[in-house]
């Protein structure tokens, strides 16, 4: 059991110890558990990833599934860099509705419903030609992308895009990829029924 040990190394110095953890990780063979709240550490180390929040856990996977799929809103938030956007949306018919366009989702939502939101990852939100009107408030240059800050429908969310792609000056409208945006309700992902 290793709880929080490279919190408080310096950053040169951790890369290094996450390595040599890794490489004894992998001589030994035995089960390991490592306890973090740094999301590297995790996803470094773990052939298998337990999340939890508020002492509950709300996912059990691979850094890959998390990423990929999240279960919960705060696996999504949490995993990921930036994390998930997270949009408020009404839902008719197990679909999802945002300003009164449906947004189609990978899942559906069922008959009794709670608090329900959309999720989808910066990756996955698109500038389009027929979309969800939004306004461009921010571009940062991070390496190899840029985080596109925009506002739509009142709501704040990130967008990552290509250092070649064009970034209209401020209005534009957006789209999201249907197979990477989820409904989630109270928090959970709903039933993946076909959407």
């Amino acid at each position: 059991l290793f709880d929080e040990p490279l919190t408080v190394i310096d950053p040169h110095l951790k890369f290094q110890l996450r390595s040599k953890l890794k490489e004894l990780h992998s001589r030994v063979n035995r089960t390991m558990i490592y306890v973090t709240h740094d999301q590297t550490e995790a996803l470094t180390f773990a052939d298998k990833v337990v999340v939890m929040n508020v002492g509950e856990v709300v996912q059990i996977g691979t850094p890959r599934d998390l990423f990929e799929r999240p279960e919960h809103v705060f696996v999504g938030h949490f995993i990921g860099s930036p994390g998930m956007n997270i949009l408020p949306c009404e839902i008719n018919n197990g679909s999802a509705f945002l300003g009164g366009s449906r947004i189609e989702t990978e899942n559906r939502a069922g008959d009794t419903v709670g608090d329900t939101v959309i999720g989808v990852r910066p990756e996955f939100v698109r500038f389009s030609e027929k979309g969800l009107e939004a306004r461009v408030l921010r571009v940062s240059d991070v390496g190899r992308s840029r985080i596109v800050d925009v506002e739509c429908l009142g709501a704040g969310l990130k967008m990552l895009v290509g250092e070649d792609e064009e970034i209209p000056s401020e209005r534009t409208e957006i789209s999201f990829d249907p197979a990477a945006t989820r409904i989630y309700s109270d928090g959970r992902l709903c039933g993946l029924e076909a959407a």
